[in-house]
């Protein structure tokens, strides 16, 4: 039985009358840079996360960099961040001019280390960016904690945990300002790229919105230099249409989890994701450890017709672009061993019973676990 990583097709199928009638509105209304399915797609979101500011922009990425370039992170300026994450987070940090510094990952969460992340502080660094990685938040109150104490902005790096809880706050509402993707393969994933900005920092906001249409008070009036990080108002309304069932996916994808969670565990060379009881976790990915076999697994599975991705087979401080002149790169021994070791495996809403056995049965053929209770 194929069982593809993400079945995008099937998801937005099914919601093909609506999306289509949502492209209607869009075409008939003639606007199509901002206007009032923007500023409804954002305050349905600024009300989802907890904050009252949300700025829709053209992708996380530029999330991140709208965010860091708001708050004037610049040359001279270090930031903290995980090295085992998507490229996005530290790019960004370099392409305001400032350092990333990378701090090393829990074992079991992927999350960063915090106490790592301590021992890297110095007089030049200016924020922390926590991820909140395949899902699950980070431990926010450690961070909040460390910038507290240093006097640090903490930008949550949201991307792939959009409805995500810790300790009964929403991913996103924790920080001086959160980063949402809504890339396709995401939770609510749209038809291209898409993302988000929300704050609670009125000032902040109030800044990110002239930055993000080329630091414009008006037309042709411009007070900073911003970018043309603007979300298209038919992304806007794709996605309205899709966050009415975020809640029924999130479900979805627990009880996936759960059910792998039930049938995995046994199987010899496995490590299954930890998940802190004082976190809502999401499963924007289902993430295994494996032994030495990851790669050859990976292979088997997808001679199965099976999909899996590896998330992330090089952390970033190992990265050429990250790479100083004279300089040795940081020894992160988790960040390393987890590039070696994570495999993700399908979990995405539409699974059938059928297509979660069909994965549990390759990995125990392959991994020789023996019968499955």
């Amino acid at each position: 039985m194929k069982v593809p990583l993400l079945d995008l097709q099937r998801q937005n199928a099914e919601l093909a009358p609506q999306l289509t009638e949502a492209f209607q509105r869009v075409l008939k209304s003639g606007r199509f840079i901002g206007g009032p399915e923007v500023e409804s797609f954002e305050t349905s979101v600024s009300q989802r996360v907890g904050v009252p500011h949300a700025i829709g922009v053209s992708s996380g990425t530029d999330a991140i960099l709208l965010a860091l370039m708001a708050l004037e992170i610049g040359p001279g300026d270090e930031v903290i961040c995980p090295s085992f994450t998507f490229f996005a987070t530290a790019g960004c940090v370099a392409r305001v001019g400032a350092t990333p510094v990378f701090a090393d990952s829990c074992p079991d969460c992927f999350n960063i280390d915090v106490a790592d992340a301590r021992r890297r502080i110095t007089p030049k660094t200016k924020a922390i960016i926590p991820v909140h990685l395949f899902g699950q938040c980070a431990d926010m109150d450690a961070v909040a904690a460390l910038a507290r104490e240093h006097g640090l902005a903490v930008i949550e790096d949201a991307a792939q945990a959009l409805g995500a809880e810790y300790k009964g706050r929403r991913a996103g509402s924790m920080g001086i300002c959160a980063a949402f993707s809504f890339y396709p393969s995401k939770n609510l994933g749209g038809f291209g790229d898409a993302g988000l900005l929300a704050t609670r920092d009125g000032e902040l906001a109030a800044k990110a919105r002239l930055l993000r249409d080329h630091g414009a008070e008006s037309r042709y009036f411009h007070r900073r230099i911003g970018g043309n990080f603007r979300l298209d108002p038919l992304q806007a309304a794709l996605l309205s249409v899709k966050l009415e069932r975020l809640d029924s996916y999130t479900e979805s994808r627990r009880r996936n989890a759960g059910y792998y969670a039930s049938k995995l565990g046994g199987l010899d060379g496995v490590k299954l994701p930890a998940v802190h009881p004082d976190r809502g976790h999401i499963w924007n990915q289902y993430t295994l450890r494996i032994d030495s076999r990851r790669n050859a697994l990976k292979e088997f599975l997808a001679s199965r017709g099976i999909g899996s991705e590896l998330y992330y087979p090089r952390p970033l401080h190992a990265q050429e672009c990250f790479a100083r002149p004279g300089a040795v790169p940081p020894r992160l021994p988790v960040s390393e061993q987890l590039a070696e070791e994570c495999i993700s495996i399908p979990v995405y809403p539409e699974l059938t019973r059928e297509q979660l056995d069909a994965v549990i049965g390759a990995a125990a053929e392959f991994l020789d676990a023996g019968t499955l209770s």
